[in-house]
């Protein structure tokens, strides 16, 4: 790996002239090795985010004048990203050539791939291919965003499309989310297979199996470069099956059938949804769901024929009191422990006509995002002290991961047999344990690549490096406002959750000085009796640095950077505590 980033940093040193003729010199290299005597360009694929980070996917794919973009995602913020609601990647490269963009291709449904759409088409126009799930859950997306234009267009499986020079069919994969596609993508140096997020479920719910027969052709044909989902790069074995977990909520029906049920989930994983009111019906239980985003799924899904919903089974969740617990089962969000989901309501005891207890069974059929951890161990932990018994993957087989496991990725392998590999989607531990995997399938080290976000890769028939870097980064969605992660408003948030503030008010006559001692508020910083041992010395040390600024002149600048300074210094020499200083000058 460490080569890798080496290589990287040495081509970003490179100018420009540099990389022309690299490509140049390959271009030539190409010509004499086929067979025929046109010049091929080179391919360049681009990545915007969803490497080394799990969310805001987004893959540029170019050749001369034409660019296509797969997935335009999002991630949820960091704990270090104080008040951030969302992450969504730097666009500027596509600004920068926005006239070669041919379409957006999306390769399903959830958030980390459809979620950037809006910041994205507010900027560039282009339009946006998809399944007729993903399409619907992209027009939901855009109620909240009406002022932008956009045009959507439902693709099926096995359908080809031609954008500029690239010739793109559509291939039917499992996940967890119905209307996933993997993208052969048809280019004039070979063909790109970009798998979305997939894995294989040999009995899926809806009894629509991974196109193997299509990824086989294409191996046979010859595929140039395969580009495979990471997310369970390091788990041995095959993922388990969606029937797999139906069998185990059937059972735990039967074995609580005289307990209330609450299952979370995600609210995208329709499938799952499908299978547990299936269930629920099957146990006499009428079925209530619980959250904004679980409600709009199934109303789409239901309308777009994703989904088959039994209407006389489901009932709203105001009319919970009118059943026993036995005769009812709550579909809810919140499996992540999301601050404002219904399941962390109902665990703080806020979510009105839902209140925990003995006769509670909770089955998290869900398992962990990475991060999240904590927030669902806390979730647990308050729901059992309401009580109830929780029941989660691990102890039982009631999650199945919409990520393939090392197995599935080794039979991907085997049927579309690469030449080039870029492993995407997942943490650098995913790409690693992903590289092993190639590796161990034939794959040659020196046809595989590590990718970074902002990297591009050039690529051809016969040639295959890191050839440069494009602009990249993430940008913070802060309500109506949009900032970069580097932000002094994200540094001031943090300063002011580790330090507090503190207010200096300067009262100021230009012929008399400082009339009155400055008076100091603060906020977050010192503990109620603690200021009394600093405060006067404070105000000292303050009018100490005023004396030599010039007030007739009005140099108020100054003063304000004297306060700053000089009580900064004090406070840290003091109390060892560095607030937000903000002088505030009155003139009198």
């Amino acid at each position: 790996m460490e080569e890798i980033i080496n290589e990287f940093t040495d081509i970003q040193n490179n100018d420009l002239n540099e990389i022309k003729e690299i490509e140049l010199e390959n271009s030539k290299d190409s010509k004499n090795n086929s067979k025929s005597s046109k010049k091929i360009a080179n391919l360049r694929v681009s990545f915007l985010g969803g490497i080394g980070e799990v969310g805001k996917n987004m893959t540029v794919i170019e050749y001369l004048n034409d660019i296509i973009v797969v997935d335009a995602g999002l991630m949820f913020p960091t704990d270090d990203m104080l008040g951030i609601d969302l992450v969504v990647p730097d666009i500027t490269y596509l600004k920068e050539n926005k006239e070669k963009i041919r379409g957006f291709v999306i390769t399903h449904g959830h958030e980390d791939h459809i979620g950037g759409l809006p910041y994205v088409l507010n900027e560039i126009s282009a339009p946006v291919y998809g399944s007729k799930l993903t399409c619907a859950l992209i027009h939901k997306k855009f109620e909240e965003h009406k002022k932008i234009s956009f045009k959507t267009n439902v693709v099926k499986p096995n359908q080809k499309i031609k954008l500029g020079v690239f010739e793109i069919e559509f291939i039917h994969t499992n996940h967890s989310i119905a209307g996933a596609f993997a993208l052969a993508i048809k280019t004039p140096v070979g063909v790109i297979m970009h798998t979305g997020d997939y894995h294989i479920d040999l009995t899926p719910v809806n009894g629509e199996v991974i196109d193997f027969a299509k990824f086989a052709e294409y191996g046979n044909r010859g595929v140039l470069l395969l580009m495979q989902d990471s997310t369970n790069a390091e788990r041995p074995g095959m993922s388990v099956s969606e029937k797999t977990v139906a069998v185990t909520i059937n059972r735990l029906f039967d074995e609580h059938k005289d307990s209330r049920i609450i299952v979370a989930t995600f609210a995208s994983n329709v499938n799952r949804l499908q299978e547990i009111m299936n269930i629920a019906e099957k146990h006499n239980r009428k079925v209530a769901f619980t959250g904004r985003s679980m409600i709009n799924m199934t109303d789409i899904a239901s309308k777009v024929g994703g989904m088959s919903i039994n209407k006389n089974n489901i009932i709203d969740i105001d009319k919970l009191k009118n059943y026993k617990d036995n005769e009812v089962c709550i579909i809810s969000t919140g499996s992540q422990g999301e601050a404002m989901s219904a399941l962390v309501r109902m665990a703080n005891g806020d979510f009105k006509g839902i209140e925990i207890g003995e006769n509670d069974r909770i089955i998290f059929s869900s398992s962990p995002i990475p991060g999240n951890e904590k927030s669902v161990s806390n979730l647990i932990n308050k729901l059992l002290l309401r009580g109830a018994k929780v029941i989660c993957n691990g102890l039982e087989a009631v999650h199945a991961s919409g990520h393939a496991y090392r197995d599935e990725l080794k039979i991907m392998f085997a049927l579309v047999k690469p030449k080039y590999f870029i492993p995407v989607h997942g943490e650098v531990k995913h790409l690693m344990a992903h590289q092993e995997v190639a590796e161990s399938m034939g794959i040659d080290r020196h046809n595989i690549i590590i990718p970074m976000n902002g990297m591009r890769v050039d690529l051809n028939r016969n040639y295959f490096k890191v050839a440069a870097t494009v602009p990249f980064g993430s940008r913070l969605i802060d309500g109506a406002g949009i900032g970069e992660l580097d932000s002094n408003v994200l540094r001031e948030r943090k300063q002011l959750s580790e330090d507090g503030l503190c207010i200096v008010m300067l009262s100021v006559n230009t012929k008399l000085g400082i009339l009155n001692k400055p008076e100091i508020v603060s906020r977050g910083f010192t503990y109620v009796g603690e200021a009394l041992s600093w405060l006067e010395e404070a105000k000292s040390v303050i009018l100490d640095s005023a004396q030599d600024v010039d007030l007739k002149g009005r140099d108020y600048q100054t003063l304000k950077m004297n306060v700053r300074k000089s009580l900064t210094n004090f406070l840290f020499k003091k109390l060892k505590r560095k607030p937000m200083i903000i002088p505030i000058i009155v003139e009198s």
